[in-house]
């Protein structure tokens, strides 16, 4: 898996990786966030939220450009960290109104532009020698792997910081008493008399640390300091996001050398008689770009689906899943149990491998022992019942893909030496078809709850909350669809973008998934006005529409990847 992949590959993994754990640490918080601070509904801050994605996933178009015809890449990407360092510190202050933390986002939207495409451009460039592109679709599950490490570890640092605020501000976390508190306020502030003030007392009572000193007088003073408490440990967690990237800037500049010949500008090496670039007819350029803009159509429909992870599945965990598990469930959601566990699974593996030596085996039968005893012990010190946070569900994903990626890898690689391995183009589509299947699940999930627009938070609410573990089961299921299809996808435009546009089409796809991404927030009124099931199910149907789509056209893709 790992040998045969120049040491660039891995610079670009651990800068990627640092960016990613910064984004994602944002990204668990964000909706809730909004919805804490500013009292927002689903459909407000979904308009954020999609106008925010769609920045971050379009402005790599102006990033490409930049690239390819003025700064190069390396300059471009410097930049770009740059600018999300200062635009992730504006958005940490605490007290922030809307205008500052608008321009804050603008800011990072800019610095992820410049970033990710041209990083991501790099990563083929490395596999442009003939030598190395068979290769390339590796290089990208591993890059891949790479950016879900760091955002696997996201979730748990964003919910420390969210922890540990609240615990200084003498507060324990409920997921009712946000929208409760707004809705409290909001009802005095217009002279009205607050109907469920008698739940809310209590819930407000049970929600202050055992053994502090602080008491409320109103709960209007409750209110407003459950707000602004809760606001601070999610502008806190963007204060995170700022260190890892900075961490990012010293890997990308501290370890040039490894990819300098690569960060060469297309003008620059045509006129090196020595240079590998690949030099096309009319008709193969026109059949590259023709692919490129029908894949990129399909992009759009893929990723308005799978960012429902930060927008109305974070909304699902918050409102309609269970807010407290048994030990054994509580153990996903804990590293100090999650990280042993997963320790035990890759000492199993080391453990049974045929073709490991004697010292490997022993390696993976000290793993077992001494993490299962870890588990054993942080497991043993959980109550009966533990509490969840909506936060957390975002870890599972990326762990997901770190677990999963050497398995798909090692599939293909044994349909390869078959012949059976499908092409990059029927990855995709097969990716599409396993998305659809991943959201049917949640169909199966949302029968029998209240559709959003009737939910009221309180008693009434949490008597009908459902397992974890339906969200569970479709982050794994979205995960495996994830692997066939979003790194094969960044493989395919790499492989046939033309040279003097390779930044460019790295923005276009990820211009593409911008669309996506808005699409993912507009789609909130549906949210709001429909049943849940029938929201999945428009989900489902444009999925398997989407890839019906991309088996439709198979031969044009195949064909645009075959050109010598």
């Amino acid at each position: 898996m790992f040998k045969g992949h120049p040491k660039g590959l891995y610079v670009f993994l651990f800068a990627n990786m640092g960016e990613r754990f910064g984004y994602y640490t944002m990204l668990a918080i964000f909706i809730l966030f909004l919805q804490a601070k500013f009292g927002m509904n689903a459909e407000e801050a979904g308009r954020v939220y999609g106008t925010f994605l769609f920045g971050i996933y379009f402005i790599p178009l102006l990033g490409g450009i930049i690239a390819d015809k003025l700064l190069g890449f390396g300059r471009t990407i410097t930049l770009g960290i740059i600018l999300m360092i200062a635009g992730y510190l504006l958005l940490s202050q605490p007290g922030s109104e809307k205008t500052m933390i608008y321009i804050s986002l603008t800011i990072i939207s800019f610095g992820t532009g410049f970033f990710k495409g041209n990083l991501q451009a790099l990563v083929g460039k490395l596999y442009d020698d003939s030598k190395l592109d068979k290769f390339r679709d590796a290089a990208f599950w591993i890059f891949y792997m790479g950016i879900n490490i760091g955002a696997f570890f996201a979730p748990s640092a964003a919910q420390a910081m969210s922890k540990w605020i609240m615990k200084k501000g003498d507060l324990l976390y409920n997921a009712n008493i946000p929208s409760m508190a707004h809705d409290y306020l909001n009802t005095l502030q217009e002279g009205g008399v607050y109907e469920r003030a008698s739940e809310y007392m209590e819930l407000a009572k049970s929600s202050i640390l055992p053994d502090t000193a602080y008491e409320f007088t109103t709960l209007a003073d409750f209110s407003q300091h459950y707000i602004d408490t809760l606001s601070k440990s999610y502008s806190l967690g963007f204060g995170i996001a700022a260190v890892s990237i900075f961490i990012s800037l010293l890997i990308f500049i501290g370890f040039r050398k490894t990819y300098k010949h690569v960060d060469v500008m297309h003008k620059e090496a045509v006129k090196d008689e020595t240079s590998s670039v690949i030099k096309l007819t009319p008709e193969q350029y026109k059949r590259r770009l023709v692919a490129l803009g029908l894949i990129f159509t399909v992009n759009i429909f893929f990723w308005m689906a799978f960012h429902q992870n930060g927008f109305t599945l974070t909304i699902f965990a918050r409102d309609y899943t269970f807010t407290e598990v048994t030990k054994f469930t509580y153990a996903f959601f804990d590293l100090r149990a999650f990280l042993p566990i997963i320790a035990v699974i890759i000492g199993i593996v080391l453990l049974i491998g045929k073709n490991n030596s004697k010292l490997m085996k022993l390696i993976g039968l000290s793993m077992v022992v001494i993490a299962s005893a870890i588990a054993y012990i942080v497991i043993g010190s959980y109550d009966s019942k533990m509490p969840i946070s909506p936060i957390i569900f975002q870890q599972f994903n990326p762990i997901f893909i770190v677990f999963l990626t050497p398995l798909v890898i090692g599939i293909f690689a044994a349909l390869n030496k078959r012949r059976l391995e499908p092409s990059s183009p029927r990855k995709i589509g097969i990716g599409l078809s396993l998305a659809g299947l991943s959201f049917v699940i949640m169909i199966v999930a949302v029968v029998g709850l209240v559709a959003p627009r009737l939910f009221e938070a309180g008693s009434a609410a949490d008597a009908m909350r459902v397992t974890p573990y339906w969200l569970i089961a479709t982050y794994f299921s979205l995960t495996i669809s994830e692997l066939f299809y979003s790194p094969i996808g960044l493989s395919f435009v790499s492989r046939v973008a033309p040279p003097s546009l390779s930044g460019f089409m790295q923005g276009a796809w990820l211009g593409s998934t911008a669309i996506g991404n808005l699409l993912a927030g507009l789609i909130g009124p549906f949210w709001m006005k429909w049943e849940m099931w029938q929201f999945f199910l428009l989900l489902v149907i444009m999925l398997f529409l989407s890839s019906a789509f991309v088996f439709s056209i198979i031969k044009t893709l195949e064909n645009a990847t075959s050109d010598e």
